[in-house]
């Protein structure tokens, strides 16, 4: 499962930033939520089952889960999220729904009350369960962060998944998931099938990083230096491209979207601005269903705020000579 003491700090974390209601026994460690994600596919799933998907949505998510030969739903999101409606019209009876409500990827929005409870209550109808990848829900400039999806669950159908390789490093290859108590026995038969266990060196340094008040004085910190490198964004993208483009989502996270007009082919101009060193992620990639929209997933994580307007007038200078 993992060290105890990292498992201890989470679960005090996690009750008290994201009101998720868990105890340490119920916390596995893994290796990235991509690990997160695979390993969970593999205990709910069977060849042939169905799971709602969000559309557009994580890509690398949609991967895990086709490795298990499942039925991908691609279900469409909205200002609210993920349209439950609409999941419920296309495949009532599907085995799991995989969903990014703080911040949804791509697209930025964040679940409604409403929608979170109409997830919760289709869950506990239907025999279903949800996969709550909290993505990036430690980065909100606008707000304090939304709870958990977890943590308005009375019963027990939501399997919560976080991860370390936003808020401190990727190179950590280091996450966790909140199982149900029920499931906690068939996710360790999967865990120990896979790789046994996770090396415990890196998780007990992270253990006492977050024990002694280094964790959170982090989040503050880079909080600060990812509103500043947002706010530059968002300001040369609406100087350079005004009405041309639409901004998604940038009230959270370490990246934001902007769509586009119909008919432009946003795959061949990230091709282009790669070679520019222009590093853009066609936004019509992450659809599953035929109607993609054109546009652009824009990271600033790592980008200083000083380089951010050059950057945004080199793709102006793309979109303009296409």
């Amino acid at each position: 499962m993992g060290s105890e003491g990292l498992r201890e700090a989470i679960a005090s974390y996690l009750r008290t930033s994201r009101s998720v209601r868990c105890e340490a026994k119920q916390v596995l460690i893994v290796g990235g939520s991509q690990q997160a994600l695979e390993i969970s596919a593999r205990v709910l799933l069977d060849p042939g089952s169905s799971v709602w998907v969000e559309d557009p949505g994580y890509r690398l998510a949609r991967d895990a889960f086709a490795l298990t030969d499942c039925n991908l739903v691609p279900v469409p999101v909205d200002k609210e999220g993920l349209i439950v409606a609409e999941g419920i019209k296309r495949c009532s009876k599907a085995r799991a729904a995989i969903v990014t409500p703080s911040h949804q990827f791509p697209l930025g929005v964040t679940m409604s009350v409403q929608r979170r409870l109409e997830l919760l209550n289709w869950a506990e109808n239907s025999g279903s369960w949800i996969i709550e990848d909290d993505y990036d829900s430690e980065y909100r400039y606008e707000s304090s962060p939304i709870p958990s999806l977890q943590g308005l669950d009375a019963n027990e159908r939501v399997i919560y998944i976080g991860t370390f390789s936003k808020v401190l490093s990727p190179s950590l290859r280091l996450g966790y998931i909140v199982i149900p108590l029920p499931l906690v026995d068939r996710f360790l038969i999967v865990r120990r099938a896979m790789d046994i266990c996770p090396p415990s060196f890196y998780q007990d340094v992270v253990a006492d990083f977050m024990n002694e008040g280094h964790f959170g004085r982090h989040i503050r910190r880079m909080r600060i230096l990812y509103r500043e490198r947002r706010s530059a964004l968002v300001d040369s993208l609406n100087r350079e491209l005004g009405s041309k483009a639409e901004v998604l989502g940038s009230e959270a996270g370490m990246h934001l979207t902007i769509t586009l007009q119909s008919g432009i082919d946003d795959r061949t101009i990230a091709a282009r601005a790669a070679r520019q060193n222009l590093w853009i992620w066609p936004l019509s990639g992450s659809y599953l269903g035929p109607e993609a929209r054109p546009g652009f997933i824009l990271g600033f994580g790592s980008t200083a705020a000083a380089d951010i307007p050059g950057s945004v007038r080199t793709l102006r200078n793309l979109l303009t000579s296409r």
